[in-house]
């Protein structure tokens, strides 16, 4: 599923993966967090309410530009560096495609259905 993205109100491309988490998160959509940085890795911000964790995909260690759901706390995670190992607590949901410095410095992030 393709996405309208601003960070900070500039234009993005991104994409989620058809994962239960996914879906879930798209029919949250239109969506406005703000985010907080979390180890100088991923900025992070939480959707009004947990997301699905049903069929989750393989664990895969998150890389720079993936949008994740780390299901424990239920935050969603744009990751500007690559992240940790794989873990069963973290869903790759999707990937932005933005300069990894642009990623670091967002306070904001709008997602909205790709028209």
């Amino acid at each position: 599923m393709s996405l309208r993205v601003t960070l900070d109100g500039q234009p993005v491309q991104a994409t989620l993966n058809d994962s239960p988490a996914a879906r879930d998160l798209a029919s949250l959509l239109p969506l406005t967090l703000d985010l907080e940085d979390f180890h100088g890795t991923e900025r992070i911000g939480y959707p009004p309410r947990k997301l699905t964790t049903d069929d989750a995909p393989e664990p895969a260690a998150a890389k720079a530009g993936d949008i994740a759901y780390f299901a424990p706390w239920g935050n969603l995670a744009l990751f500007y560096k690559n992240g940790p190992a794989a873990s069963t607590d973290l869903l790759i949901l999707g990937h932005i495609d933005a300069d990894p410095a642009r990623l670091a410095k967002a306070a904001r992030i709008t997602i909205q259905t790709a028209p």
